[in-house]
Order: C-alpha cells, then sequence, then structure tokens
C-alpha cells in the first residue's frame, strides 16, 4: 500500500468497497426482496452453492447416500450468491445470517433449519450416526472440524480475498494472509504425517470439511494460487487431498449447485441420484 488511510472517528457506509462482491456486500442484514424458498419431494431441502462452504455438505450428503443411508436423499437448490439470492425473504428465514449453505429438515413432524456449515455436518452426521469417527476419537474430530470453521476465514476472507478478488494488489494483506495461510498448510502437513485422515483411519466430517477448502486449495482449485503458496512441498496434505478426490461421491458433492467453471461440473439443482447422468450441455441443448 503506497496511501496512509487514517479511519475516521465513526465509520460510515457511503460507497461501495470495490473488488469482486462490492454489490452485494452491505454492513446490514436482513432481506432485501421478496422471494420463498422452493420445497422438492425429498427430506432434507439445501440451498446453497458449490463455494468450499457448500461442498462439505453436498459431499456429505453424496457419502451418506453412497454408504446406503437412502433416508438421506435431498433436494439441492441454486442460491447464487453473486446475483443477491441470499438476501431473499425466504433464504433470510432460513439463514438470518445470509450465507450458504442453509438446510430446512422436514424429516420429522416440522421442520427444523440448519444455518452454518459445520452444524448442518455435524446435524446430519449424528442423525444418521455416520462419519464421526470411533467414539473415542470423538473430542479429536470435533477439533479438527472447528479449527476449520475458525481457520478458513483467514484463508477464504483473508488471503482469498486479497490475492484474488481485491480491487488492487496491495502487498501487507497478501503477505500477512499467504504467511498465515502457510502456516495452517503446515499444521495440516504435520498431523497428517501418521495419519491416513485428520483423525486417524477414519474418514469424517472433518475431513469433508478441511479437505472443501484446503484440499481443494493444494489441489489447484482455489484463487489460482497454487505456485504461489507452493502448495506441492505440503507432501502429506496433497496425498491425503488427492485421495479424498478420488472419492465417486465426492466428485458429486463438487458438482451439485455449481454454477461456474467447466460445464461437465455444473449441476445447478440435485433432485435425484439420476441427475448426475445428464450433463449440464445437454440439459442447455434441450431448452
Amino acid at each position: 500500500m503506497t496511501d496512509t488511510y487514517t479511519p475516521p472517528k465513526v465509520w460510515v457506509w457511503d460507497q461501495e468497497s470495490g473488488g469482486t462482491f462490492a454489490k452485494t456486500n452491505r454492513p446490514i442484514a436482513g432481506a432485501t426482496h421478496d422471494k420463498d424458498l422452493p420445497v422438492g419431494k425429498h427430506p432434507f431441502q439445501l440451498y446453497s452453492l458449490a463455494t468450499p462452504n457448500g461442498v462439505k455438505v453436498t459431499v456429505l450428503f453424496e457419502e451418506l447416500l453412497a454408504a446406503g443411508h437412502a433416508e438421506a436423499e435431498y433436494d439441492a437448490w441454486l442460491i447464487n450468491i453473486g446475483y443477491g439470492d441470499q438476501f431473499g425473504s425466504g433464504f433470510v428465514e432460513a439463514n438470518p445470517n445470509s450465507k450458504i449453505p442453509a438446510l430446512i429438515d422436514r424429516s420429522g413432524a416440522s421442520p427444523v433449519r440448519v444455518f452454518e456449515s459445520g452444524a448442518i455436518l455435524l446435524h446430519l452426521a449424528e442423525k444418521f450416526g455416520a462419519f464421526l469417527g470411533k467414539s473415542e476419537d470423538r473430542p479429536e474430530m470435533l477439533s479438527w472440524l472447528f479449527w476449520q470453521m475458525g481457520s478458513a476465514p483467514y484463508l477464504g476472507g483473508g488471503f482469498g480475498h486479497f490475492y484474488a478478488y481485491a480491487p488492487e494488489k496491495w502487498e501487507y494483506p497478501i503477505n500477512r494472509f499467504a504467511m498465515e495461510t502457510k502456516r495452517q498448510l503446515d499444521v495440516l502437513d504435520r498431523n497428517l504425517a501418521d495419519r491416513v485422515f485428520m483423525t486417524g483411519a477414519d474418514y469424517t466430517i472433518a475431513d469433508m470439511a478441511i479437505w472443501s477448502w484446503y484440499g481443494q486449495l493444494v489441489l489447484g482449485r482455489q484463487y489460482g494460487a497454487a505456485e504461489f503458496l507452493d502448495v506441492a512441498s505440503y507432501k502429506n496434505v496433497m496425498r491425503w487431498a488427492e485421495a479424498i478426490d478420488a472419492r465417486p461421491a465426492v466428485l458429486r458433492g463438487r458438482m451439485v449447485n455449481r454454477a461456474f467453471g467447466d460445464l461437465d461440473m455444473q449441476l445447478h439443482e440435485r433432485h435425484d441420484a439420476s441427475d448426475f447422468e445428464t450433463s449440464t450441455q445437454d440439459k442447455l441443448a434441450k431448452e
């Protein structure tokens, strides 16, 4: 940064901040427009986008179904945060924080809302008794799950924002958050040096949560920063990331609610397993 900024005594929002998400960022909560959420036929209604936080949940749903939990069938509806869908009245009712993903669990007598991706993962894993690991390892699994929830903002809102999305590339914030991102990768690499997965031999929701952010980072899918961060040097993280990436359920989970990138990887909405059999290109050709 070349100019010194002197903060005012009282900050006032009087202009857009600039950058990729400037038109949807604002300092107040609540709905900006009336829009009901659609409801499908399955017990679980997911409203999301295939960002890392969204991918966590769709990967878990697909893993549950692959493991034989037929009751985990779900409808996934696209919430395009670039268009401000997260500020529709129905979505704000599902998540007052206006962030994806949001889940409405309709499997019981009354609909239950669950928001925050980590809470959704834990809610579903406990409901189906799956991907929680051994009971004696539960504190370790929960520690890594909450580690991800606390650490990823430094990767996404910190490094990702200033490296890839800010209107200008400023040296100080990029260096500050690159250092923290590399420290976090080193934390993971050391943990995975003698473990197959984050808590040991068992694949859990902690792996799904961390992989969606850090696994995809080292696989070159986040911010175009793989070389800049020298991700190949974190060999244990890379081995773990590639192993999870090879799981068929993970591939399907990455596709759901994806509205960017390669067309063949986009499945805007998911209402049935057969939806994966038709590519986005085929669907567009028939419309």
